[in-house]
C-alpha cells in the first residue's frame, strides 16, 4: 500500500482501494431513505391489504439482501464480512410516509457505509415497487448516511 487510500492506480485508471495494512476494527453504519406517499396508500401498507402482499416484510428482506450484495453492485467497492444487518421501516402517519432505517455491522479492513446506502435505497424501491400500481405519486426522499463508527476516521453523526 502506497500510504495514500485512493480508487486511482499509478496510471491514472480506476482500481479498488488496497486496505490490507489497515487493521481489523468494528465498523457500523446507519442510513435512512423517506418514502413520500399518499395517505391511503399508506394505510393499504399498514393494514396489510397491499395486492403484492406484505409490503414492510418484504421490503425489510429486500434490504438485507442487498446489503449482503453490495459489492456486486457498486464498482469498486470491498467485498465485506457483513456480521449483521437491521432493516427498520416505521410508517408515519403524520407525514404520509415510510421511515426507512438501515444499520450494517462488520469487523473489516473498511467501512459498511455503502452497504447501508444499498441497504436503505432497496428497502425503498421495494415499497415503491410493490405500491406503485396504487400510487404513481410515490418518491423516495433524503437517502443519506446518519451514523458511522470505528475506522480510522472515526464517528459520525448527523439527522
Amino acid at each position: 500500500m502506497s500510504g495514500r487510500l485512493t480508487h486511482f492506480d499509478h496510471a491514472g485508471n480506476a482500481a479498488m482501494v488496497d486496505v490490507s495494512d489497515k487493521p481489523v476494527t468494528d465498523r457500523t453504519a446507519t442510513a435512512r431513505a423517506t418514502v413520500v406517499m399518499a395517505a391511503a396508500t399508506l394505510e393499504m401498507i399498514r393494514q396489510g391489504s397491499a395486492k403484492k402482499g406484505d409490503v414492510l416484510g418484504v421490503a425489510r428482506l429486500a434490504g438485507i439482501m442487498a446489503a449482503k450484495r453490495t459489492a456486486e453492485l457498486i464498482p469498486l467497492c470491498h467485498p465485506l464480512p457483513i456480521t449483521s444487518v437491521r432493516i427498520d421501516l416505521t410508517p408515519d402517519p403524520a407525514a404520509s410516509t415510510v421511515e426507512i432505517s438501515a444499520t450494517v455491522r462488520t469487523a473489516g479492513q473498511t467501512g459498511v457505509e455503502m452497504e447501508a446506502l444499498t441497504a436503505a435505497s432497496v428497502a425503498a424501491l421495494t415499497v415503491y415497487d410493490m405500491c406503485k400500481a396504487v400510487d404513481r405519486g410515490m418518491r423516495i426522499d433524503g437517502l443519506r448516511v446518519t451514523h458511522k463508527a470505528g475506522g480510522k476516521s472515526g464517528e459520525f453523526s448527523q439527522k
